[in-house]
């Protein structure tokens, strides 16, 4: 048990790295009672759970009818295995051990499957973001945004219009352990706004949220 939370902890310290939130469960009854009340866009979920069984989490989730993808984890990488695996309801297979760069490009692509499709670069006015080479530029000019920015953008450009509320954003960026009650995604949306430059390119949506119009920074809009 405390190896697979020695990997658990190091699989989300790599995730977080590459911009992504993450909540982590050590046994199923934790993963099920997690994955009840939050809407995860993947699953990273170990087959071998203690309490509910992975298979049986897997069954749930599925059965739910969220969007969330599920990435099974498994120690055999026997063909049967991943039948069974998949048949159970899971989007993808991987076997332990695993290459973390191999981890990344499947959470990634199942993120992509978890929500609306979304062009492989957001535009915005003269915004562009790349999510594949985590880079942005305006009108041409590079931006650089740490990591909560970056998501925060993504987030809203993703939304095509759309007005996101803050606690979405600090469902979707940050992870459990963020304060729903502190001022980190208005400190965040300023400090991206600053970064963004003039004209602005986010508008505050009063009691609602924020959104980024498709027209975002345009001259005259």
């Amino acid at each position: 048990m405390e190896d697979e939370a020695a990997l658990a902890e190091a699989v989300a310290r790599g995730l977080r790295r590459e911009g992504m939130a993450v909540d982590i469960a050590l046994d199923g009854d934790e993963g099920h009672e997690k994955a009840s009340v939050t809407r995860y866009d993947v699953v990273v979920l170990d087959r071998d759970l203690p309490g509910m069984h992975g298979d049986q989490l897997c069954r749930e989730i599925v059965a739910s009818g969220a969007l969330t993808r599920v990435l099974m984890l498994t120690a055999s990488d026997a063909v049967a295995d991943r039948v069974e695996g998949l048949s159970l309801g899971a989007d993808d297979y991987l076997a332990k051990p695993f290459a973390f760069p191999e981890l990344v490009a499947r959470v990634r692509a199942l993120a992509r499957r978890a929500t609306p499709v979304t062009p492989p670069v957001l535009i915005a006015g003269d915004v562009e973001l790349d999510p594949a080479r985590r880079t942005v530029t305006r009108a041409g000019r590079p931006v650089e945004l740490t990591r909560k920015e970056f998501g925060v953008l993504e987030v809203l450009l993703a939304a095509r219009g759309s007005v996101v509320s803050s606690e979405e954003l600090l469902e979707r960026v940050w992870d459990e352990n963020a304060d729903p009650f502190t001022t980190t995604v208005r400190v965040t949306v300023m400090t991206l706004r600053k970064k963004l430059g003039d004209p602005g390119v986010i508008d505050t949506v009063v009691g609602s949220g924020y959104r980024v119009p498709a027209s975002a920074g345009e001259p005259g809009v």
